[in-house]
């Protein structure tokens, strides 16, 4: 395969950005037509980029005031006979509004930047909706997966992706020429067809993060119940003492670090399923279940929430003192403490397990912190895959491993008190351990020289039973054909 044949994108949709064919056109005539937030916003950066803008009103006179000096505000059908590149800034609902203009349309190039209210809305997409109304002009989607205040700031901001789909590729590349002149990325989607998933992707609510998200209320909802068991429904029914004062802050602060730390766990497992799957079938080539590839892909969103939550646990932990309960209980300790003249209380062992708790607890944010930062594309595009890789990757298991020490040192020996288990339930901290413990453990036995060597062989294109053809010289001195297995 040719270089130019591996640059081309897997899925057919590429960046136009470097496209010899796509060349400077500042101080063309950009019609805009529309007077709203959009069409404002547009036309002022299409001024800024150096581009001619004469903008189409139907009460130029009113508003004149809301474009910028250097925009000529006229009369629909004026701004249409000035330029031949014309963006549409109204809304579906008001094509059929420019129908008397389709004389002067002719030959023209609209660009669609509209959106819909909701996904899949019509049948039809707008632009081709748009195009149907107007089959003498040649219509692009594009522009609009791009807000008016990212337009204002200068794609100095956010995705600078301009998404671009036409039936025709010239006035394609002319569009793309334009975005890229504005300082931001075309992206060829490919033919018209490609409109109605353009315009659908304004309107997706987090669609990476819809599992991430169900995963962690579903973990917090359950380690919240287990812990309200335990913290305030045992003492109200072994010792009839009201404990639902704890609820708002300590119960919630046990439970934000169970789900921060599982869900950090739940970042490197299916890395570890991924390679136990690739040592079983001996090959990379075949293709993991989709769940696996699901897991995978969702990797970035699950750790950001394991970040959050161990953000809020860090918070909370903070706001522990400031309880007007946890005052109340120090003045009764002390009260109980002169009453029994006990002069020293300090004992050594509790005074260490919490310097050591509150120390790695902290450090281990600081990492997950850093994870974090990497994770935003602004940070991950300064830099190199080596240098990503490494923090993701080898850091991230180092603050899984620090995590892990600190939930040891918070449990200490507690998980061996009978005092600890209320309802015959073990510690909360005692679950969490199960699935980080196993990620560590397998990546232990990953690390041995005997299972790493023959991982990394079948990551570099190994393959268990597959045969090569060989040619040996026989006693006559020809050459004789053979095969051998690659596991020798």
């Amino acid at each position: 395969m040719s270089g130019a044949d591996m640059a081309k994108p897997l899925l057919g949709h590429g960046s136009m950005e470097g496209d010899p064919s796509v060349t400077p056109a500042a101080g063309r005539t950009i019609g805009v037509l529309g007077s709203g937030d959009f069409a404002r916003s547009l036309a002022i950066r299409l001024v800024c980029s150096g581009f001619k803008v004469v903008v189409g009103s139907r009460n130029p006179k009113r508003k004149a005031g809301l474009f910028p000096s250097a925009a000529e505000v006229t009369f629909q059908a004026e701004a249409v006979k000035k330029t031949d590149i014309i963006f549409v800034a109204v809304f579906r609902e008001h094509y059929s509004t420019l129908c008397h203009l389709a004389d002067v349309l002719v030959g023209k190039i609209l660009v669609d930047v509209s959106n819909n209210t909701e996904i899949n809305h019509h049948k039809e997409s707008n632009a081709e909706y748009l195009a149907s109304l107007f089959p003498a002009c040649t219509v692009v989607k594009g522009f609009n997966v791009v807000s008016a205040w990212m337009l204002q700031s200068g794609a100095r901001d956010g995705n600078k992706q301009v998404l671009i789909c036409s039936n025709n590729q010239e006035a394609k590349r002319t569009v793309a020429e334009i975005a890229q002149v504005m300082g931001f990325t075309p992206v060829d989607m490919g033919c018209m067809s490609s409109a109605c998933e353009i315009e659908n992707i304004p309107l997706r609510l987090l669609p990476a993060w819809k599992i991430p998200i169900f995963l962690a209320l579903g973990l917090f909802l359950c380690f919240f119940t287990y812990n309200l068991i335990r913290q305030v429904i045992h003492p109200y029914v072994r010792e009839q003492k009201n404990k639902l004062y704890k609820i708002p802050i300590e119960v919630v602060n046990t439970t934000l670090p169970c789900v921060a730390y599982v869900m950090l766990s739940l970042v490197y497992l299916p890395g570890v399923l991924a390679a136990c799957l690739q040592l079983y079938y001996g090959t990379k080539y075949r293709r993991f279940p989709d769940w696996l590839d699901q897991w995978l892909q969702h990797r970035k969103q699950i750790g950001l929430l394991s970040f959050f939550c161990a953000a809020l646990h860090a918070v909370y932990s903070f706001c522990l003192p400031m309880r007007r309960s946890h005052r109340y209980q120090l003045i009764e300790a002390a009260v109980k403490q002169a009453v029994e003249k006990k002069m020293n209380i300090w004992v050594e062992e509790e005074v260490w397990r919490m310097e050591i708790y509150l120390s790695v607890g902290i450090i281990a944010l600081g990492l997950l912190s850093l994870l974090a930062i990497t994770s935003l594309p602004s940070i991950a595009n300064s830099l190199n895959w080596r240098e990503f890789s490494f923090v993701q990757s080898t850091l991230g298991f180092v603050a899984l491993v620090i995590s892990t020490l600190h939930t040891l040192t918070y449990g200490w020996s507690r998980a061996f008190d009978e005092n600890q288990y209320k309802f015959y339930l073990p510690p909360t901290y005692t679950l969490t351990l199960l699935v980080p413990c196993t990620v560590i453990l397998a990546k232990v036995i990953f690390s041995l020289p005997c299972i790493q060597h023959r991982l990394l062989r079948i990551r570099r294109g190994w393959e268990k039973g597959r045969y090569v053809k060989f040619v040996l010289p026989s006693a006559t001195g020809e050459y004789s054909s053979g095969e051998t297995s690659s596991n020798v």
